[in-house]
């Protein structure tokens, strides 16, 4: 048997607010000129091949699973179907929707117009764009609000450095205009020739600047209308659901901060709703002589809805709409003509809410499953009656309802379709239940499983994790984790603190002083689950990825006789 590669030490002393520490291993760190260099230096050639042994390690363990490897692979790929399409949305007489063909990588985007019979138009040919690239990723694309063109974003390097193009979409030519480093987000103001975009710090990649570019001319002469100077800042540019504001946000992780001007105008002058403060969050929409803004104002630490008047938007103007509630994280709202809609999070699930503009309690959309996701979709129409959502659960495939917001009738648009004869929701059980943590939280935990899956112990169970930056982990369906249970395991997703599924005090007592709140809510959710035959001590596996990283490195170091 190969034995493991062993990390070279170099000792390598850091020192930052007076306190200084040791990293071993702080040459594995490359700047990204050293990633991006054609000729790799020393440094990076040291880190090449130690790479390259543990990938020849891992090769040669693994290579008595090669078999299983490419069943595994043919299997999940076998219910993945190839010639897919999305739901259309429609938007300003026309209908637009993403279409993949058989074998293709990259999908086409397409539109047609919503008279009868209007033939298919190709927007942007993702697989004839993509031809021989060695990285290609179409970031967006904003249509101009007189239908005529289209501008869109393409990374080519595989760094999240987006270069934009305008197209027209009359004839299919392009124009010159080639705006680079931007984030890959832009922005039509109402007179079709303005397009809005935000760059960012090219070391960094912080979103820091918001320019104006004329089509048809070039990018040395866009003007900076915005430049967000604090490094703890970030800034986007959006336009209102109305069609009427151009609102550029500027955020962190504790505050933000909105400024508006008339889409009609955009060389106006922008105002700012509300200057910053430390402390206060809050977003902004827009429906008549009003902003409603969604915000923590007051202690409101689970959020409230307040309105302003656009002429007068400063905090001293807001009035309540939606009182802070202790038990309801209030995430956004979607405005309609008639109705608006909130989505909310209790006890760790989603909600949407439908309410009137005249008032009244408003209504609950019901939902089948005891775990669940689901989230409004896509809804530009702002005088539509009906709302896009999405819905999925452990056991239900990704599906699109629109739900009428007057009759309250549903009416599924699409579920995404597993391409394996034998699958079934019902072939499948899925449990919400609460783990009691060491200091008394109550923990979430989605549980799912075959029929006839054992719980006495011996049924082999994966544990997933991620508990951080204020991220909910909800329950969603997936295809390829359905080889797993159709093998006899249990999958359970751990809503751990860090998260923010039970309110904002969830994501607070799961970071900084409180961060080991996290680390201790997954190893209380193993011990239960062992505790209640789900699983063994010999069997439970755990899994967690980005900042789940971290949570598999503490839990293994604080309890290795668990996993």
């Amino acid at each position: 048997m190969m034995k493991a590669p062993v990390a070279k030490k170099v000792k390598e002393t850091l020192t930052i607010h007076g306190d200084s520490r040791t990293d071993d291993y702080f040459w594995m760190r490359l700047s990204d000129e050293q990633k991006e260099a054609e000729k790799p230096d020393d440094q990076t050639k040291d880190v090449l091949d130690y790479l390259n042994a543990e990938n020849a390690y891992r090769a040669a363990v693994m290579k008595p699973t090669e078999g299983l490897q490419k069943k595994l692979f043919d299997e999940m790929v076998a219910r993945i179907k190839q010639d897919d399409a999305s739901v259309p949305v429609s938007k300003n007489g026309f209908s637009y929707y993403t279409r993949f063909e058989t074998g293709a990588d990259y999908p086409l985007y397409c539109r047609k117009a919503l008279a009868d019979d209007s033939p298919e138009q190709i927007l942007l040919n993702g697989p004839e764009m993509g031809k021989d690239q060695a990285y290609f990723n179409i970031g967006g694309y904003e249509i101009s609000p007189n239908n005529n063109l289209i501008a869109y974003s393409v990374d080519w390097v595989s760094r999240r450095e987006y270069t934009l193009y305008v197209k027209d979409l009359r004839t299919g030519s392009m124009y010159a205009d080639k705006i680079e480093n931007t984030t890959g987000g832009m922005v039509w103001a109402n007179d079709n020739r303005t397009l809005f975009y935000t760059k960012q710090d090219p070391v960094t990649l912080r979103s820091n600047q918001i320019y104006k570019h004329v089509i048809g001319t070039d990018q040395t002469a866009d003007v900076l209308v915005y430049e967000e100077k604090d490094e703890t800042f970030g800034c986007d540019i959006l336009k209102s659901k109305s069609e009427e504001y151009l609102i550029i946000v500027s955020w962190q992780t504790l505050s933000s901060e909105c400024r508006y001007l008339n889409a009609d105008d955009p060389n106006g002058k922008w105002k700012v709703i509300q200057p910053r403060e430390k402390n206060l969050e809050y977003s902004v929409s827009h429906y008549g002589d009003y902003f409603y803004i969604v915000t923590n104002a007051d202690g409101a630490r689970n959020f409230k809805l307040m309105r302003t008047p656009v002429a007068k938007p400063e905090k001293a103007n807001w009035e309540e709409v939606i009182a802070h509630r202790p038990d309801v994280l209030l995430e956004d709202i979607e405005i309609f003509q008639s109705h608006y809609v909130l989505s909310e999070r209790k006890n760790g699930l989603n909600q949407l809410r439908v309410m009137e503009w005249t008032g009244g309690q408003g209504h609950y959309i019901q939902f089948p499953d005891p775990a669940y996701a689901a989230h409004v979709g896509e809804n530009p129409d702002f005088s539509s009656t009906l709302l896009r959502f999405g819905y999925t659960s452990l056991t239900t495939p990704n599906s699109v309802y629109d739900y009428n917001l007057v009759t309250h009738e549903r009416m599924l648009l699409k579920q995404t379709e597993v391409t394996d004869p034998g699958f079934a929701p019902d072939n499948y059980v899925s449990e919400r239940i609460f783990v009691t943590a060491r200091d008394g939280a109550q923990i979430p935990i989605s549980i799912v499983y075959r029929n006839g899956t054992p719980l006495d112990g011996s049924a082999p169970l994966l544990l997933y994790g991620y508990g951080s930056y204020g991220y909910s982990l909800d329950p969603y369906f997936s295809s390829t984790r359905l080889s797993l249970l159709d093998r006899g395991f249990v999958y359970v997703i751990a809503h751990i603190r860090g998260g923010q599924e039970m309110g904002r005090e969830w994501y607070e007592n799961g970071k900084l002083l409180t961060k080991k709140n996290t680390f201790n809510d997954f190893i209380d959710c193993g011990e239960f689950l062992i505790k209640e035959k789900y699983t063994s001590k010999e069997h439970l596996y755990a899994m967690g990825g980005s900042a789940g990283g971290l949570l598999m490195g503490a839990v293994i170091n604080m309890r290795p006789d668990l996993w």
